[in-house]
């Protein structure tokens, strides 16, 4: 049940995000909305209806509660003023309201960013050409981040950290968490490797064909992680026609079945099949 009446103000975060209480049912919330804190202060109120709030979402658990306020507590000012403005971009360009736990998850990310460039430490991202190919929007508002990161902290911020800025882009205007995402990423690379060791081919990661791979292996791990199922008319003909293909695609079910803790579809198998088969005719023409 949603709160009415007056609400008790907590904690003011930043111009756009409040904590408050309840008091008559004495639970705790976070509220979101354009300017829902400017002028607010601790111990004030705000209207449940507040037109101003676009989003609440409530913190059941205490200890969560006090992990997100410890976190906060620690963030350079700076750091969520720059998250929000960058945001604010990507609610701009998804025309949408992203999910309300990117006001947590970018400015700490952010903060870990600049104290690692800040002290000379290198950041690495085994993901950036895979994302940079699955996320092109998200690379984009990545990229403008960067700028605003760079522009205000005076750092250069290199493109690996664009990369794991374009995660939390996509997390924000999805359900998958960053963690998941780079859960995905490893697999897709993991299920990359096991094709050309198993095809002894290596792909040219700007060719057609591994922009095609990694764009299927994608959906298809998003697919399965989600329970969704997709028809394969073809899958007895495939199991039957293509039985080299078909061992491999078996095999990166496996794998996939084993990092995602849940059964792969033998209709995404087939599918799989189909992408194979095009790599063979690509690369191994001759041992068709």
């Amino acid at each position: 049940m949603q709160p009415n009446g007056l609400l008790r103000i907590e904690r003011v975060i930043s111009n756009n995000v409040i904590m408050v209480v309840d008091p008559d049912s004495g639970k705790e919330y976070v509220l979101l909305g354009k300017g829902i804190g400017f002028s607010s202060k601790s111990s004030g109120t705000i209207q449940a209806k507040d037109p101003r709030i676009e989003k609440r979402f409530r913190l059941d658990d205490r200890d969560q509660l006090s992990e997100y306020q410890t976190l906060l507590e620690g963030i350079d000012p700076e750091v969520i003023r720059i998250s929000e403005q960058i945001i604010e971009q990507v609610t701009d360009s998804f025309s949408l309201q992203p999910n309300s736990k990117v006001y947590f998850a970018l400015p700490s990310h952010i903060q870990f960013a600049v104290y690692r460039l800040r002290n000379g430490m290198d950041i690495t991202n085994p993901f950036l050409q895979e994302t940079q190919l699955c996320f092109p929007k998200e690379y984009e508002i990545a990229k403008q981040a960067a700028a605003i990161i760079s522009h205000t902290f005076h750092i250069e911020v290199p493109e690996d950290e664009i990369g794991f800025l374009a995660f939390h882009v996509h997390s924000a205007v999805t359900d998958v968490s960053v963690g998941e995402l780079v859960k995905f990423s490893n697999l897709i690379n993991e299920s990359v490797d096991l094709i050309e060791e198993r095809l002894s081919i290596k792909i040219p990661r700007e060719s057609m064909d591994y922009v095609r791979l990694i764009t299927h292996l994608r959906f298809t791990v998003e697919r399965i992680s989600q329970n969704k199922v997709v028809a394969n008319p073809f899958m007895q003909e495939f199991q039957t026609r293509y039985r080299r293909e078909y061992q491999i695609a078996s095999d990166i079910g496996k794998l996939m079945t084993e990092r995602l803790h849940t059964e792969v579809p033998e209709d995404e198998i087939g599918y799989l099949v189909m992408h194979l088969y095009r790599l063979f005719q690509a690369y191994m023409p001759h041992r068709s």
